[in-house]
């Protein structure tokens, strides 16, 4: 069949079934969306402790740090890590690791123990001390997990690790705290006490959760330490009434701290130090207290600075008026295969939809509930074009290239299904022009995300990164979203 036969045969079936082919492709993405619905995302918080770990040197402890690896297609990448607790054998880490909750997948992770000494940083000059494998989904349903740690298949002595999960409220705000303290007790003989805090949770349960620990001030009885940031959520549950037990100790290099004093309060009462004000506690030691009559205290811990950081969410910028541009760019190289062939991407069937529709109807529904004029702008790349049949990286489909944008989905469905007739499969892969006009009219978006998926799982591959990435954008940026009356009232209105 020579090109102008090809071109006609489409139309006629184009003009012919026009309206059932709308309505085959819209089922079909409503069925292929149907089958495989976005997962229940939860995110978990793992906090992590060990007991009996040892150095290789009998002599010494070990400089622990527990590595968290997630296996993907076989193979094990590094998540995240703890910080090193120096000279410890039963460490109890203040790092969080965050992770995603799929109940429909198994996850399977795996925790490194590691003595990274203070010679060296990398992980190829550290001693391996053991190593844990599980599946979250084991972590999340005990709750709380403990096993031996294993060393080339064999248990590593009587060393052990401890994780235990927590699921995150829908509260995501973060607290900014800065403490100090004066006139700490002297612990030391022949220098000043070395003073670090620890700040723990108490639990319903009464047990309590270690929520962060500080740096050690060196040879300083009155220690400014660095501001931290932890989340209201492992703060204190969301409670602001909740016991908060913070102790300061004195830093020993055998890992044998000393007790210096501690106090309790609550986040409600360290949100006095909001707006320059500062809230000061009496750091006591009881047994001091029991035993000397005129002991006043140990100290004056003092928090300087309480600043409470909103984590707006994908809703309240929606909600405030937030407007999702989408943009569709269409890869017409001559890879895809001949249209006329039923394994091409882009097979042109009298009735069925082909893999670029299915796709383009999935993505689309959805992202233009988010875009109010749903006018959406379309460009194809890698074919040669009509009249003279020029190579283009970057032409609209409806072959107006004052105006590329098409009246909502159907409209890009459309006006698809007429170009590619017209078109003739050429290359390369060439999406770099498009992007960067898109790029360049909206500089405060970019989406380069593609897939050689399902229609379902390209849906799901891009529109799960959205939410996530309109909210990073906006809180690093520090803009807040609109209320709805603030969104409502700066609304221009028809008459």
């Amino acid at each position: 069949m020579n090109l102008p036969d090809y071109i006609e045969s489409t139309r006629e079936n184009i003009s012919g079934k026009g309206m059932k082919k709308m309505s085959n492709i819209y089922e079909s993405a409503a069925n292929t969306l149907g089958i495989f619905n976005s997962p229940c995302l939860t995110k978990v918080e793992l906090r992590v402790a060990c007991k009996g770990i040892s150095d290789r040197d009998a002599l010494s402890k070990p400089d622990p740090c527990v590595i968290l690896k997630m296996q993907s297609h076989g193979q094990w990448f590094e998540v995240d890590r703890t910080e090193v607790i120096r000279t410890c054998i039963n460490p109890v880490f203040s790092k969080l690791f965050t992770v995603d909750f799929y109940f429909e997948e198994v996850q399977r992770l795996r925790f490194e123990v590691h003595d990274i000494s203070s010679n060296h940083n990398g992980l190829k000059e550290a001693d391996f001390l053991g190593g844990m494998e599980c599946t979250l989904g084991q972590i999340v349903s005990q709750r709380k997990l403990s096993k031996s740690l294993l060393k080339h298949g064999n248990t590593a002595g009587k060393s052990s690790i401890t994780v235990i999960a927590e699921e995150l409220s829908g509260n995501d705000d973060y607290v900014e705290l800065s403490f100090s303290a004066r006139k700490l007790d002297d612990k030391d003989f022949f220098s000043k006490s070395d003073p670090f805090l620890e700040i723990f949770r108490m639990n319903d349960d009464a047990t309590q959760q270690l929520v962060h620990r500080t740096e050690v001030v060196m040879n300083n009885l009155n220690p400014a330490w660095k501001t931290f940031k932890v989340s209201v959520n492992s703060l204190c549950s969301g409670d602001q009434d909740r016991r908060l037990k913070c102790i300061v100790w004195d830093w020993d290099s055998n890992g044998k701290h000393d007790f210096i004093g501690e106090f309790s309060s609550t986040f409600k009462e360290m949100r006095g130090a909001m707006e320059g004000r500062q809230v000061q506690w009496e750091c006591i030691n009881p047994k001091y207290k029991a035993k000397k009559k005129n002991y006043k205290n140990s100290g004056i811990v003092i928090l300087n600075q309480c600043k409470i950081h909103k984590m707006h969410s994908f809703l309240d910028y929606i909600m405030g008026g937030c407007q999702i541009q989408f943009t569709v760019a269409i890869d017409f190289t001559a890879s895809n295969g001949d249209p006329r062939n039923s394994c091409s991407l882009h097979y042109i069937h009298p009735y069925q939809p082909n893999e670029y529709l299915k796709a383009l109807v999935a993505v689309g529904e959805i992202c233009q509930d988010y875009d109010s004029d749903k006018m959406f702008p379309a460009f194809g790349f890698g074919a040669r074009i009509p009249p003279e049949y020029k190579v283009s990286h970057d032409f609209a489909i409806n072959f107006n290239e004052d105006n590329p944008e098409c009246a909502g989905i159907q409209g890009v469905v459309e006006a698809y299904q007429s170009c590619l007739p017209k078109l003739q499969l050429y290359g390369p892969t060439n999406i770099a022009p498009i992007i960067q006009k898109v790029a360049k009219s909206a500089s405060e978006e970019t989406n380069t995300k593609e897939a050689s998926a399902s229609p379902a799982a390209l849906a799901k591959s891009v529109l799960a990164e959205v939410p996530n990435q309109v909210v990073d954008y906006y809180n690093g940026k520090g803009i807040k979203p609109k209320c709805v009356s603030e969104y409502e009232s700066s609304r221009t209105l028809a008459p």
